[in-house]
């Protein structure tokens, strides 16, 4: 069984905007989110929940499983 690390969400989802050349700003506009909420996901202080990071995934231009599938990647890994 793979446990969930809150650090892998926060590190693909850093990864992810900054391979998109994004601000937290921008990516958190996208995804209809405030920046700090978008921060502390990122930092591992904050677990979002589903539809969080569907908007996440969608303002990445992902689908929702495409996300969860690099967190469990991630996770899988530590």
């Amino acid at each position: 069984m793979i446990e969930l690390d809150n650090n892998a969400i926060g590190v693909v989802i850093r990864d992810l905007r900054k391979k998109k050349g994004l601000s937290q700003e921008v990516l958190s506009g996208f995804a209809v989110i405030a920046r700090s909420h978008l921060a502390m996901i990122e930092t591992g202080d904050k677990i979002p929940n589903l539809i969080t990071l569907w908007r996440i995934a969608t303002a990445l231009d992902l689908h929702p499983y495409e996300l969860i599938k690099m967190i469990e990647q991630a996770s899988a890994e530590k």
